[in-house]
């Protein structure tokens, strides 16, 4: 498949002898051109055949509606105090399309993986609902508990264990709400809602790689049928892509990937293997300062003793090029991102449409404040 091949791991793709002018193309792009094109490659319309066709199909398979919803204001400052700006909008976005979309008043939230309850406490404000937040950092717990009750909210703050949590922690009446759960995480909230009855679901997923199972363990029937196998490493393929870095951040990762690129491209030539040797990003050790101390640690790492390159600045610049053949070429990959998270979230809503949840999924806020804009919403039976 086009998406299972990583360009960083591998130098030739197997899909570049099928589309060799595809593959010029996209190496010869600069690495601005592709950090330009990686939220929307489909929007990469130059591009040589097929990758017009495969955005076109990308987009027809991942249209959703955006789903909106109002919230009262001005809000008291208690409620995001300490809260990034982007991550209280993320917040209030996911609350307000969750309480316009919810059929009735829940008799309880229940804000899994809380935190410090900041979404929990956004909907005990407008709904004036009890909350319950769990969480199992104890100081996130007290931090949680001691703003909830400054702005005098019926929100408890519970430490738990989520992974070991007994089911009666859920109830019928429950409307459980997840901002962000990872991998097993949001897993385990779905069958315990499913066990418990609870009237309810809003969750937003994230990072469908954090499982401890080796592969992708579907839940619905249906997605047992469907016989896609996927590893850990092709579920993260969704979340290579970065919309909220800051552009220092964005430019420590990129000399991280600069380095680890030019250290792969040394032990090849310097061992006489052309195949890549898996490198922590960090290696053990002092922090580097520069190529050199990186990728003699990365030796060290793995026991090996290599002779040094001919020019160490020559190398980090071919580490540099060779990023940038990366990110142009994973924008083929990219197509596929999210296609694939939508598979592995209606297979999520399919197991709750078996369990008799009327399901709904949409979007409740733009890929550029979230890439994980995702919201799977599943209402209970009433009768």
């Amino acid at each position: 498949m086009l998406w299972r091949q990583r360009p960083f791991t591998h130098r030739q793709l197997s899909w570049e002898q099928d589309w060799p002018a595809l593959a010029q193309w996209l190496r010869q792009r600069s690495l601005a051109d592709a950090e330009a094109a990686q939220l929307q490659p489909a929007l990469l319309t130059d591009a040589p055949a097929p990758f017009a066709e495969l955005a076109a199909e990308a987009r027809a398979l991942c249209s959703l509606p955006r789903w909106h919803g109002d919230l009262a204001q001005p809000l008291p400052e208690l409620l995001h105090r300490h809260m990034p700006g982007r991550k209280w909008q993320q917040i209030t976005r996911f609350s307000a399309v969750t309480t316009a979309r919810s059929p009735a008043t829940p008799q309880r939230w229940v804000d899994w993986c809380a935190g410090k309850g900041h979404l929990g406490r956004l909907l005990a404000w407008h709904s004036q609902c009890p909350v319950r937040c769990l969480e199992w950092d104890a100081a996130l717990c007290d931090a949680g508990q001691l703003l909830s009750r400054q702005l005098q909210l019926p929100v408890q703050h519970l430490r738990a264990d989520v992974m070991q949590l007994p089911a009666a922690q859920l109830q019928a009446q429950d409307a459980a709400v997840a901002l962000h759960a990872c991998g097993d995480l949001h897993r385990q909230l779905i069958e315990q809602v499913v066990s418990a009855g609870c009237a309810q679901l809003a969750l937003s997923p994230c990072c469908y790689n954090r499982i401890s199972a080796a592969q992708h363990q579907p839940l619905s029937a249906a997605g047992r049928r469907a016989g896609l196998v996927l590893s850990r490493d092709e579920l993260g393929l969704p979340l290579q892509q970065t919309a909220t870095a800051g552009a220092r951040e964005r430019r420590q990762r990129d000399r991280s990937m600069a380095w680890r690129l030019a250290c792969d491209l040394w032990q090849r030539e310097a061992r006489g293997v052309d195949a890549y040797l898996p490198t922590p990003s960090k290696p053990p050790g002092p922090p580097p300062e520069n190529l050199q101390q990186f990728c003699q640690a990365v030796a060290n790492h793995h026991q090996l003793t290599l002779p040094a390159p001919p020019s160490w600045d020559a190398l980090e610049q071919r580490g540099w090029q060779r990023l940038a053949e990366v990110r142009n070429l994973e924008l083929v990959a990219g197509l596929f991102r999210r296609p694939l998270e939508l598979w592995l979230v209606i297979e999520r809503a399919l197991y709750l449409q078996e369990a008799g949840y009327s399901v709904s999924l949409g979007e409740f806020c733009e890929a550029e404040l979230t890439p994980r804009n995702l919201l799977l919403l599943a209402i209970g039976s009433t009768d």
